[in-house]
């Protein structure tokens, strides 16, 4: 038998994570990384070790979703955004809907939530919707709960730090209820091949397709398309690409930031 393909089952029996989903040799990284955690020796051995202990699948399953973020990472995206994208979407529409999917711990969204907070100060007849999406309910706890280390926002500056987090006495910073209110966190599967909602105005899914398959890819394309309103923004990680077969769905709009522009 083959034992990583039976090790595979069992972490999609006990963690509910679909491996098929993933490009292979990243399942196998995150698997040696707890392999060499738990001086397992080989893929059978680590598969033995697992169904003998239940306290490692949770591990395990952060292990396979690991996230890396910060607030305002790449921060010439978010300048474009603030410039740009969400100025223009304040002149055309009273009603801004935004999508994060995979929105790992919380700080991309609570970072447009920021712009659109400040956006919105000076146009109050806006209203914002703001879906953060994660299959890992772990980081969706996280998310939800917007307690973030000072290393995280060191893309923050102390004018938006002072307004719009409040430090803790443990050093933490926690981020305050007029920005939490903006976002909706929801566990959601991005290969149901159901988005999150319709008739979007901006759509991010930023360092997530890396770890998908060719075909995934151009699946999620698709689902964004279809997600997306008429010129509508589809914001993509900074080393991802539209495969030839899902180009034409989108128009660039900034080259440089992987910003596309579904056409109308």
């Amino acid at each position: 038998m083959d034992e990583f393909a039976a090790l595979l089952r069992s972490i999609e029996r006990l963690a509910g994570f679909r491996c098929s989903r993933y490009k292979e040799d990243y399942i196998k990284r995150r698997i040696l990384s707890r392999m060499r955690l738990t001086n397992t020796e080989d893929y059978e051995a680590y598969h033995r070790y697992l169904l003998a202990n239940p306290q490692e699948v949770d591990p395990l399953r952060n292990a396979l979703t690991i996230n890396v973020t910060k607030f305002f990472r790449d921060p010439e995206v978010f300048e474009v955004l603030q410039r740009e994208v969400l100025p223009d979407l304040a002149r055309r529409k009273k009603t801004i809907r935004i999508w994060c999917a995979g929105c790992a711990t919380g700080e991309e969204p609570y970072s447009i939530a920021i712009l659109m907070h400040e956006l919105t100060a000076l146009r109050r007849d806006i209203n914002v919707t703001i879906y953060a999406t994660d299959i890992d309910t772990g980081v969706l706890q996280k998310a939800t709960a917007g307690i973030y280390d000072e290393k995280t926002l060191e893309n923050v500056g102390e004018r938006r730090i002072q307004k719009h987090f409040t430090r803790r006495d443990d050093g933490m910073l926690e981020i305050r209820p007029h920005i939490r209110d903006l976002v909706k966190f929801r566990r959601h599967d991005l290969m149901s091949g159901i988005p999150i909602a319709r008739y979007l105005d901006v759509v991010t899914c930023r360092n997530v397709t890396i770890y998908f398959t060719e075909g995934q890819k151009n699946e999620l394309a698709h689902l964004f398309h279809s997600a997306l309103a008429a010129d509508g923004y589809y914001i993509m990680g900074k080393t991802e690409y539209l495969g030839r077969e899902v180009e034409h769905l989108f128009t660039p709009y900034n080259i440089a930031q992987k910003i596309l522009q579904k056409p109308a």
